[in-house]
C-alpha cells in the first residue's frame, strides 16, 4: 500500500503513529513581537486607541481584567495550595463544628455572616457574600441550637429581602443579584416556626445573661465580666436578627397598617446595636496565617469558604468582591434601619405631590435598594393602589383639585354635574396612572439610572399633554354652552407643572452625576434661569390667580344667598405662594450663575475645547435633546440660543464687570426670596449658603479682585450637589 494513502504514518511517511493513549507531542512557535507591537503604536498619538472589528471596546476591557486579581475574581484560586471544602467535607475533615461552639465562635460567625449580609446588599452575589457562610448550606445538619436557629433565620431574611426588591422592580445590575444559585432559602420552614426558634434561643441566652450578671453589692471579677460579655454579645445578636426580620415581614405582610409596630421594632433593634459594636473584638477573628492574598478581604474563621461557589460563577469575569469590615457593617446597619425608620413617613403624605416631594428627597441620599424598594411598596402596594386603600385615579383626581381646582371637579356645579364631561376627565385621569406611576418608580431607582428613565418619561408626558389641551378645549366648549364658569386650560396647566419638574430635575442631575464639563454650565443654567423656572413660576401664578378667582366667586356667592352686607374681606396667602417664592430664588440662583460664566468668558477666565475637536453645537444638542418631544415649553434651538446669548447685539457690548454686577443682583435677590420662606428645609438652607457665599465671591470680583490672576475659576459642589460655590 502506498504510504499516502495509509492513516496511521505521519505526514513524512516514515514513522506509524502509536495507537496507545500517549500525549502527543506539541511544537509552539512562540514569537516574540515586543519590538514589532512597539514600532506599531508609534504611529498613534498619546490618548489614540485603535479600534478593529476583531477587537472592540469589551475585548479590550476583558483584557485589561484579566489576571488583575482586583478586576479578575477567578484569580483567588491561584493562590496558595488550600483546598476549598464544601458542609460535608469540612465536616468530615474536622475543620467545621455543628456543635459546642464556643461564645466567641458564635459571636464572629454572626459578625462575618451579617458583614456578607450587608455586601450583598450593596450589589454583590450571594454566591460571593452570604453562601460563602458553609452553616448556610444545610442548616438542618447543625446541632448547636444558637447557630441553627441563627442560620434559618439569615436565610429567611435573604428570602424576604429579595422578595421585597423583586416586587418593587426598582433595581438595576449594579443595584442587586438576585440569584440564589440552586440554594434552598429554608423554604421547608415557616417564618412563624423561624421566628420561634429565635425566640426560644434567645430566652435561653436571656436567662445565661441574667446568671452571669452582678448581683446587688457584688463587683465582678475580670473573668466573670468577659463571661457576662460574652453572653450579652450573643444575646443581642441573636435579638437583632429576631426583631429586624420580624420588622420586614411586617412590611410585607400589613404594608402601610403596620407602620407603628414596624417602627417600635426597629426602635429595638436600634437600642442593642451600640451593644453589638463594642462586643465586636469579643469573637474570633480572622486568621491572618490563612492562605492567599485575599485573606483580609474574606472571613476566614470557621464555617467560611471564599471560593467555594467558584463554579456557580458565569463564565465571564465577575467583578471582585471585598466583604465589608465588620466595624463597618453596624455602622451600615445603623443607617439602614434609620432609613426604614424615615420611609415610614410616606403613609401620611396623603397628596400625589406631598408624596412625590418626599420620595424625590429621600432619593437624594443616595439609599441603598432596600430601602428605596420597602418605599414603593409602601406607597404603591399593587398596581394602582395608593397607600393600599386608595385607586391612583382617585389620587390624581384629589391632585388635579389641589393644584387648581378645575370647575369639573368641584363638588357642586353644572359642569360638574355634566355626565359626558365628567366621563372625559375619568377617561384622561386613567390615562395619567401609567406616567404618574411610572414618576414614582423612577424616585425608587438609583440617581445614575433616574436621568435615562426621565428621557422616556417625557414621552410619555408630552402624550398627556396633547391629550390635556383637547380635554380642556373641550370642557371649555362645554362651560360655554351651560353659561357657567369657563374652564381656562386647568388640566394643561397642571400637566406642564409636572413636566417643567421633570425637564429641571433631568437638567439637575447632570450636575450631580457630574456629567456636564464647566465649559458647559453657561447654557445648561442659561436654559433654566431664562426658560423653564420662567415657565415655571407662570405655571403656578396661574393655577394660583385661578384658585384664588374661585374663592372669590364662591364667598360672594355664598353672602349674597345669605343676605350678607358686603364687608372688608380678609386677604387670604396664595396656595402657592411657597413653590412660587422658592421657584424665583431658583430662577436667580440660576441667572447669578450664568451671568458670572458670562463674565468669566468675556475675562478669558473660561477654558473651552478646541472648536475643531469639540463643537459646541453638537453638546447642546445632545444635552437637550430629550426636550424635543415636549410641546411646551416648546425646546429651544442653538441657533436661538446663540442668537439671545450673543453679547454683542448691544452697543456698546458688556464688560465683564457688568456681568459680574448683574450677577450680584440675581444672587441677591435669591437670598432674600428665600428670607420670605418659611420653615426652610435642609436642602433651602444649604442653597440659601450657597447663594450668599456666591454673592460675595462674585462682589469681590466686581472690585477687581485677582484681575490679572491666571488661576481659573473652580465650582465646588461640596455644600450643594446642584449649585455649586464658586471659587477664585
Amino acid at each position: 500500500m502506498a504510504a499516502e494513502g495509509n492513516p496511521f504514518l505521519d505526514p513524512a511517511g516514515e514513522n506509524p503513529i502509536s495507537c496507545k493513549n500517549e500525549a502527543p507531542t506539541v511544537t509552539y512557535n512562540w514569537k516574540n513581537v515586543t519590538l514589532d507591537f512597539q514600532e506599531a503604536t508609534r504611529e498613534l498619538q498619546l490618548g489614540e486607541l485603535l479600534h478593529d472589528e476583531m477587537f472592540t471596546l469589551f475585548e479590550a476591557m476583558s483584557a485589561i481584567e484579566m489576571m488583575d486579581p482586583k478586576m479578575d475574581a477567578g484569580m483567588m484560586c491561584n493562590f496558595g495550595n488550600k483546598k476549598v471544602m464544601n458542609f460535608d467535607q469540612a465536616l468530615a475533615a474536622g475543620i467545621l463544628k455543628t456543635a459546642d461552639l464556643s461564645t466567641s465562635e458564635h459571636i464572629g460567625i454572626m459578625d462575618s455572616t451579617l458583614a456578607c449580609l450587608v455586601t450583598w446588599l450593596e450589589g454583590h452575589s450571594l454566591a460571593q457574600t452570604v453562601f460563602t457562610n458553609l452553616y448556610l448550606h444545610k442548616p438542618h445538619m447543625i446541632d448547636d441550637k444558637v447557630m441553627k436557629a441563627f442560620s434559618i433565620c439569615i436565610l429567611k431574611m435573604v428570602d424576604t429581602i429579595k422578595n421585597f426588591v423583586n416586587k418593587a422592580a426598582v433595581f438595576e445590575e449594579e443595584d442587586f443579584q438576585p440569584v440564589v444559585y440552586g440554594y434552598k432559602l429554608a423554604c421547608d420552614v415557616t417564618e412563624v416556626r423561624a421566628a420561634g426558634m429565635m425566640k426560644e434561643v434567645e430566652e435561653e441566652l436571656s436567662r445565661r445573661v441574667k446568671s452571669t450578671r452582678a448581683k446587688p453589692g457584688e463587683d465582678l471579677d475580670a473573668a466573670q465580666f468577659a463571661q457576662h460579655e460574652e453572653a450579652l454579645a450573643v444575646y443581642t445578636r441573636i435579638k437583632f436578627c429576631r426583631l429586624f426580620q420580624q420588622a420586614l415581614i411586617i412590611f410585607s405582610k400589613k404594608g402601610s397598617d403596620g407602620v407603628e409596630e414596624v417602627e417600635r421594632l426597629l426602635q429595638q433593634c436600634l437600642e442593642v446595636l451600640p451593644v453589638l459594636r463594642r462586643t465586636i473584638p469579643l469573637g474570633v477573628q480572622p486568621d491572618p496565617k490563612a492562605e492567599g492574598t485575599n485573606r483580609a478581604d474574606y472571613p476566614t474563621v470557621m464555617g467560611f469558604e471564599p471560593l467555594v461557589n467558584q463554579r456557580l460563577l458565569p463564565p465571564t469575569f465577575p467583578r471582585y468582591t471585598k466583604i465589608k469590615p465588620r466595624a463597618d457593617t453596624m455602622d451600615y446597619l445603623e443607617a439602614l434601619i434609620g432609613r426604614l425608620r424615615h420611609v415610614c413617613r410616606i403613609v401620611d403624605c396623603t397628596s400625589f405631590h406631598s408624596a412625590i416631594d418626599f420620595l424625590g428627597e429621600f432619593s437624594k441620599t443616595w439609599p441603598c435598594v432596600l430601602s428605596r424598594s420597602v418605599v414603593q411598596l409602601l406607597y404603591l402596594p399593587s398596581p394602582g393602589r395608593v397607600l393600599g386603600s386608595l385607586t391612583m385615579v382617585e389620587v390624581l383626581k384629589d391632585s388635579v383639585r389641589s393644584f387648581i381646582r378645575p370647575p369639573v371637579l368641584a363638588q357642586r356645579g353644572a359642569l360638574s354635574s355634566h355626565q359626558q364631561a365628567r366621563e372625559f376627565v375619568d377617561a384622561f385621569l386613567a390615562h395619567c396612572v401609567r406616567p404618574f406611576t411610572s414618576l414614582v418608580h423612577i424616585c425608587g431607582h438609583n440617581r445614575a439610572r433616574q436621568r435615562d428613565k426621565l428621557t422616556h418619561l417625557l414621552e410619555e408626558l408630552a402624550v398627556l399633554q396633547d391629550e390635556a389641551d383637547r380635554l380642556d378645549t373641550v370642557l371649555h366648549s362645554i362651560s360655554v354652552k351651560l353659561e357657567v364658569m369657563q374652564h381656562m386650560a386647568c388640566f394643561t396647566t397642571w400637566v406642564l407643572h409636572h413636566v417643567l419638574k421633570t425637564m429641571i430635575q433631568y437638567l439637575l442631575s447632570g450636575f450631580e452625576l457630574e456629567l456636564y464639563s464647566t465649559h458647559e454650565y453657561g447654557y445648561i443654567f442659561w436654559y433654566l434661569y431664562e426658560f423653564l423656572y420662567g415657565w415655571m413660576i407662570s405655571a403656578l401664578s396661574r393655577a394660583d390667580t385661578f384658585l384664588m378667582d374661585q374663592e372669590a366667586r364662591a364667598e360672594q356667592q355664598g353672602k349674597a344667598g345669605r343676605g350678607v352686607k358686603k364687608g372688608k374681606r380678609k386677604k387670604k396667602p396664595c396656595p402657592h405662594s411657597r413653590e412660587i417664592f422658592v421657584s424665583q430664588a431658583y430662577q436667580n440662583l440660576c441667572g447669578g450663575y450664568y451671568k458670572t460664566i458670562v463674565g468669566f468668558t468675556l475675562d478669558g477666565k473660561l477654558r473651552r475645547p478646541c472648536p475643531e475637536f469639540d463643537k459646541e453645537q453638537v453638546r447642546y444638542e445632545h444635552r437637550f435633546a430629550p426636550f424635543n418631544s415636549i410641546l411646551t415649553p416648546p425646546p429651544v434651538q442653538y441657533a436661538q440660543y446663540r442668537e439671545m446669548t450673543d453679547p454683542y447685539k448691544y452697543q456698546p457690548p458688556p464688560t465683564p464687570e457688568d456681568m459680574y454686577l448683574a450677577a450680584c443682583k440675581c444672587f441677591q435677590n435669591a437670598r432674600m426670596l428665600l428670607d420670605n420662606v418659611q420653615d426652610l428645609n435642609e436642602e433651602l438652607t444649604s442653597v440659601m449658603k450657597v447663594s450668599k457665599t456666591n454673592f460675595i465671591v462674585v462682589k469681590l470680583l466686581l472690585s477687581g479682585h485677582k484681575k490679572n490672576s491666571s488661576s481659573l475659576p473652580e465650582f465646588d459642589f461640596s455644600q450643594h450637589k446642584n449649585f455649586p460655590i464658586i471659587r477664585i
